[in-house]
């Protein structure tokens, strides 16, 4: 393999080895302290990280893909589905949590990392994948809104960020099924 190649994979994890959580927490804290992904707006150290991966590797409702350069963690992100009671909303899941880390952008793993969870959201049956965003976060908004976001709103009040306040903004995406029928039905167009 030449220098200019890197090794790029997106994968679920059901566990994290004492390694891939500590290269998991740098680039958390690396993405943090840039101001990216996450609600945290200070690094939280490894141990505080450890313990959410570890966390959220117990919620049955969530999943965790980790993004990986050369084999080493570099970003995440988080897949949610609804509660199991929360059948009228049962076909549409969340985006939450994803970022890769500064040092690790220009690859094109934030893509593959966002394809990978719509691609797994749509196998569980999810129609619809939603989340939110920072209006800070240009980059982020920039990659979701190449792949297929739409933005149907924006919460002007929905964050502090070293002492003001920033707008969020909510975004959705039709998923097409593995199987089934197509997206374009969910919705009819009156003729």
């Amino acid at each position: 393999m030449s220098q200019d190649t890197n090794l790029l994979s997106v994968e679920r994890v059901t566990a994290l080895d004492e390694a891939d959580t500590a290269d998991l927490c740098e680039a958390t804290d690396a993405a943090i302290i840039e101001g990216g992904g996450f609600g945290w707006t200070a690094p939280q150290g490894r141990e505080a990280l450890a313990r959410h991966f570890r966390g959220v590797l117990l919620v049955p409702e969530r999943e965790l893909f980790v993004a990986r350069l050369d084999g080493h963690p570099v970003g995440s992100a988080q897949l949610v589905r609804p509660a199991r009671n929360n059948e009228a909303q049962a076909w549409a899941a969340q985006l939450t949590h994803a970022y890769i880390a500064p040092y690790a952008r220009g690859h094109g793993l934030a893509g593959m990392l966002v394809r990978r969870v719509e691609e797994r959201a749509a196998a569980l049956g999810h129609r619809v994948l939603n989340l939110d965003v920072r209006e800070t976060q240009a980059v982020a908004i920039g990659l979701f809104e190449r792949h297929g976001y739409i933005r149907w709103g924006t919460h002007p009040a929905y964050a502090r960020i070293d002492g003001r306040t920033v707008a969020g903004h909510h975004y959705y995406k039709l998923l097409d099924p593995a199987r089934g029928r197509p997206t374009e039905t969910l919705f009819p167009q009156d003729p």
